[in-house]
């Protein structure tokens, strides 16, 4: 039975990748409100993770549920209507490369509504207004941006829909430090102010420390740990001291 106030459940996922069993139980749950992240070292299957939670990839056992609906069991238009409530930011931001950033921020919209382009025009400038970039971004292709820019337009465009979820992938990857906590703060302040759910795969430790309620370890295909980032990193675990310790000297408090 599902839990009203879990946006996310995922119960003993099973994944086999190139001959070996990649998750092998793999059991959590989100809230409506938190901001969770999903940490572990290379090869934990993060990324593919995220990717059974939105309906990419099918798990060779187990159940996800998304707003308390089995994903793998309800119709393609059930899942459509299910998908219009989340929105996804990709490890590159995955923007279409021969699409200015008003265009890609549009996509979600033209496929999920109807509405008339002056509408649909104005929604897109008020999510790229949304994410902090400069209005002169929207005609620009993501080749002549930033990369703290892209991500910031595939946020835009994970948000065109207004979703009540945000998966992201390796949100602060490739940005530069000063880059990567302008985007947690960014990504933090809009989480807040419009009462978003995140689940972010991370490696970023400072992420962690910075702007999350909370993380679940992954580690030899289990959910080793989960919980506070405080407690977590208190955890007497190989991987997890070692993880934390990296960077325990440059953490100010």
């Amino acid at each position: 039975m599902s839990h009203p106030n879990y946006v996310l459940e995922t119960r003993g996922i099973h994944t086999r990748l190139g001959g070996h069993w990649l998750h092998r139980g793999v059991s959590f749950s989100v809230p409506r409100g938190q901001v969770v992240a999903l940490i572990g070292g290379s090869g934990t299957g993060k990324s593919v993770l995220l990717r059974e939670c939105i309906g990419l990839l099918r798990p060779d056992e187990g159940q996800v549920r998304l707003f308390g609906e089995d994903i793998w069991s309800v119709g393609l238009r059930r899942l459509n209507q299910v998908r219009g409530r989340f929105g996804v930011l990709f490890q590159e931001g995955a923007l279409f490369s021969s699409l200015t950033v008003a265009e890609n921020v549009a996509v979600p919209l033209k496929e999920h509504t109807r509405l008339p382009d002056r509408l649909l025009n104005e929604l897109v400038a008020m999510k790229i207004r949304l994410v902090g970039l400069p209005m002169d971004a929207a005609g620009k292709r993501p080749s002549e941006l930033s990369g703290g820019m892209k991500k910031r337009a595939g946020l835009a465009r994970a948000l065109a829909l207004e979703p009540e979820l945000l998966f992201l992938d390796e949100p602060t990857s490739g940005l530069d430090p000063i880059s990567a906590r302008e985007f947690d703060h960014l990504l933090r302040v809009l989480c807040d102010s419009l009462g978003l759910t995140a689940l972010l795969a991370t490696h970023d430790l400072d992420t962690l420390w910075g702007m999350v309620d909370r993380v679940i370890v992954l580690h030899g295909g289990r959910v080793i740990a989960d919980g506070p980032v405080d407690e977590v990193a208190a955890t007497d675990h190989e991987w997890i001291r070692s993880y934390f310790s990296a960077h325990s000297g440059e953490r100010t408090t």
